[in-house]
């Protein structure tokens, strides 16, 4: 099922079943522009099914069939053509965004993956697995991982970069969250937030100065935020020095 509110006042403009699968859990939603400029939302489910609707009709204009469950699928930024398709499959697609023909297979990850991110220059994108580690992948260089990086304790389940391309995070389901530099291209240079209980999700704002974190425990259920710091080691906005991106 799909259901969609009107924020401001509450009123449900849609609600639909989108298939009577028995096995049609929705896993992820995403809202994308289409190259005429048009918004479309994009469907995952478990039935092995991506679905492409118009907005605000909620038409059904594509449907793209695989042999596994989507757990996620991402747009390239900037009216790209690909898509970026994970699910129930140690490979990750990257498939034609108009006719979900896949491209490219790419091999590296040991388990299901269930997250996947793209940079804004739409080159660089990043896919989150059960197997505890998020890998960072180029297109004009699909053959191998740019890197790997690892959690501690479980699968990364959600990843995002800044909307300034400066920051990629990552969560796993409990206590931790990983925060990269990406500005040197290594991600070698990090944060690490570490916090109680289960994360139930997190966001940067759209100006990524700060970082919004969800916390589903029972006891410490809370919306944590971080404000970036931009003086760090002596390194301050404006003074010459690249500032770190750190939130503290």
């Amino acid at each position: 099922e799909i259901a969609v509110k009107q924020l401001h006042t509450g009123q449900m403009l849609h609600f639909e079943r989108v298939t009577r699968n028995d096995n049609a859990i929705t896993n992820a939603l995403d809202v994308f522009t289409a190259p005429s400029g048009a918004p479309r939302v994009l469907a995952c489910s478990n039935d092995c099914v991506i679905r492409i609707m118009d907005v605000p009709s909620f038409t059904k204009l594509h449907q793209f069939d695989y042999s596994w469950p989507v757990n996620y699928a991402a747009r390239q930024p900037n009216h790209g053509k690909l898509m970026c398709v994970v699910g129930d499959d140690t490979n990750v697609l990257l498939v034609d965004g108009e006719t979900g023909k896949p491209m490219h297979s790419l091999e590296g990850h040991r388990d299901y993956s269930f997250a996947a991110s793209w940079h804004p220059d739409g080159n660089l994108f990043a896919t989150g697995n059960q197997d505890s580690t998020a890998r960072v992948w180029d297109v004009r260089n699909p053959s191998r991982a740019l890197c790997v990086l690892g959690g501690h304790l479980g699968a990364i389940r959600s990843l995002r970069f800044s909307s300034d391309g400066t920051m990629l995070a990552m969560i796993e389901p409990a206590d931790f969250v990983h925060i990269y530099d990406t500005t040197r291209g290594t991600f070698a240079r990090s944060q690490e937030i570490d916090l109680f209980g289960e994360i139930a999700g997190f966001s940067f704002s759209p100006c990524a100065e700060a970082l919004f974190i969800g916390v589903a425990d029972h006891t410490y259920g809370s919306l944590l935020e971080y404000e970036r710091d931009r003086v760090f080691g002596g390194s301050i906005a404006g003074s010459g020095a690249r500032p770190e991106c750190r939130f503290l």
